[in-house]
């Protein structure tokens, strides 16, 4: 199983990016897809998470209305837009899958067990 993130970069405050992370080796349709981020020096934290058919999503509070996740299940990928970039939002961005289909995933998709870990992509913010 590969979960590989893309997208990342150098970003003025005030920008945009949009991720990506492409799932191999896995039923990608059966999973739960989240997007977490860890800053040098800090703890992990949860971004987003959106359930197996993208029907429901759940955002960071600190981040809802800023950030997006959303998926394409016949591309087997999950993206996050992100907008109004600042510095504190530079971080180490990676995406985990949870095998569930269960369509409620708050308030629980912060902190249950992800299966995959995948490699991140760096965002970095200058402000």
């Amino acid at each position: 199983v590969q979960l590989q993130a893309s997208g990342g970069g150098l970003v003025q405050a005030g920008g945009s990016l949009r991720l990506s992370c492409a799932a191999s080796g896995l039923a990608f349709s059966y999973y739960i897809m989240a997007w977490f981020r860890q800053a040098p020096g800090k703890e992990r934290e949860f971004v987003a998470a959106i359930n197996w058919s993208g029907t429901t999503t759940h955002h960071a509070d600190s981040l809802k209305g800023r950030f997006t996740i959303s998926r394409d299940n016949a591309k087997d990928t999950v993206y996050l837009q992100m907008n109004s970039l600042e510095h504190e939002d530079t971080a180490f961005y990676y995406c985990a899958a949870a095998r569930t289909r269960a369509d409620r995933i708050a308030p629980m998709a912060p902190t249950m067990f992800y299966d995959y870990w995948g490699w991140g992509t760096q965002v970095t913010v200058s402000s």
